[in-house]
């Protein structure tokens, strides 16, 4: 069932009500710039959770789901998720984060909406099948690439402030300009921002970082002071330093740069996020060195430490905490490789630090390229070239993804004849360092052998962590 099915099959269930229905929202919009959809938004004039029961006895959908306080169904049928909208108005308290919402007509409900380009109301009743409902001209603002408001704007971001952010995010999706008036409406109500749950924030922010080119967003958060509120960490990347004709580039328009190219290469948010993240340490390590220059020492590890608080207080998952961490703590160690004779042993380590994510990281280093200079680019990407290809070459011959010491823990302590504890870690580390510097082969018994090698002066070294 394609979209038109569904249309027509709502449609004729309306009319058997009889009952007006219409498609609105970003299915609209969507429909206008030829993309296709699987969400479909439709605003009832009369019961939308009502209607919706309706359409999932007749149809016989799943996953009915119906929110009567705020007079929302939403059912899934096929591929399509369909939401049901009772037409009507909404209005925030000073200091609420959720609406009031009363039932209304077409035209009320389509003025409450956020942006003119989201205001189009289309017919999927027979008497008017496929007319086009526009009273604020999103049409016009559409092919004029326009991001305006119905209403006033002061009063639609003071009715929900989470639309200042959506401004922004629809301006980064579509390459859409924000009408001045807007901006200015915008920039006023930031402080509005408050009162939106920190879980809505980073969603707008995640999907601003999901666009064709995240920088316009990223951007714009800055120009209009929002980035500075919700991610001070990425706002201090700003401005350059000079000092005795050494000046260092802006790292926040270089970060800017990175999540681009990343976002050309790869829709997954976890490593673009890291993209934006992977410098967040230099304005804490940047030091001025004599006849050097400016340098970042370390910010690769602090940054991957800082990366936990800031990620905790966004209210990231853990399991994106310990990407970024583990990728931004990782990021130089492929361009510090080729600028180096390449070891099978340097090789090695990398492949095993990284994990299932070596492609990832490989992936984030190319992007970190950023020079003006395009022979430099050139001669960066032909070094990393190289690395890319032994790494690739190193990682198929010894299967390192899954890595570690073919002695497992307890075989250890039976071997040493000692109890669970720090010198067993120590062991196993020693096992698999001498594995990844080719000093001994990836087998059990070559393994062993090591170990009753090392074993007397290990035990002898650490008999005080010994229980």
């Amino acid at each position: 069932m394609n979209e038109e099915n569904i249309l027509h099959t709502i449609g004729s269930i309306a009319d058997q009500i009889p009952l007006d229905v219409y498609a609105v929202g970003g299915f609209v919009r969507d429909r206008i710039l030829n993309d296709s959809v699987k969400d479909i938004d439709f605003v009832v004039v009369g019961d939308g959770p009502k209607f919706a029961r309706l359409v999932h006895k007749k149809l016989e959908t799943s996953n009915l789901v119906i929110f009567e306080k705020y007079q929302t169904a939403m059912l899934k049928l096929h591929d399509f998720h369909l939401e049901f909208v009772s037409a009507r108005s909404e209005y925030y308290t000073e200091n609420s984060r959720k609406p009031n919402v009363k039932k209304t007509d077409l035209l009320t409900d389509l003025s409450r909406r956020d942006f003119t380009i989201n205001a189009i109301a289309l017919g999927v009743n027979k008497f008017n099948y496929g007319e086009m409902i526009d009273p604020f001209r999103g049409q016009e603002d559409i092919k004029r690439k326009l991001i305006r408001t119905p209403l006033d704007p002061l009063e639609t971001f003071k009715d929900d402030p989470l639309r200042i952010m959506r401004a922004i995010r629809f301006a980064s999706k579509l390459n859409f300009k924000i009408e001045p008036s807007v901006f200015k409406a915008l920039e006023k109500m930031v402080p509005r921002l408050e009162i939106i749950s920190q879980e809505r924030i980073t969603d707008e922010l995640l999907k601003i970082l999901m666009s064709p080119k995240p920088s316009i967003g990223l951007h714009l958060l800055d120009k209009a002071g929002i980035l500075e509120l919700i991610f001070p960490e990425i706002s201090s990347l700003k401005g350059v330093d000079e000092r005795k004709g050494y000046h260092h580039k802006d790292v926040f328009e270089h970060t800017l740069k990175v999540v681009d190219n990343i976002a050309g290469v790869t829709d997954k948010i976890e490593l673009r996020l890291v993209a934006l993240v992977h410098d967040i340490a230099k304005p804490a390590t940047k030091r001025f060195v004599e006849g050097t220059g400016w340098t970042f020492h370390g910010h690769d590890e602090i940054g991957a430490r800082m990366i936990e608080p800031v990620f905790r207080r966004l209210k990231l998952p853990k399991a994106m905490i310990r990407y970024a961490q583990k990728l931004t703590r990782l990021h130089l160690r492929p361009i510090n490789l080729s600028n180096e004779e390449v070891t099978d042993s340097a090789i090695r380590r990398l492949a095993v630090q990284a994990g299932e994510s070596l492609e990832d990281l490989l992936a984030l280093c190319r992007a970190d390229i950023t020079s003006a200079n395009p022979e430099r680019v050139k001669r960066h990407q032909s070094r990393f070239d190289y690395v890319f290809e032994r790494l690739l070459e190193v990682e198929e011959k010894d299967k390192l993804r899954a890595f570690q010491s073919p002695l497992r823990g307890d075989e250890i302590i039976e071997l040493c004849n000692i109890s669970p504890g720090p010198v067993v870690g120590i062991l196993k580390k020693m096992i698999e360092d001498a594995i990844l510097d080719d000093e001994i082969a990836n087998e059990h018994d070559a393994a062993r052998d090591f170990l009753l090698k090392i074993k007397d002066d290990v035990l002898e070294k650490n008999k005080n962590k010994l229980r």
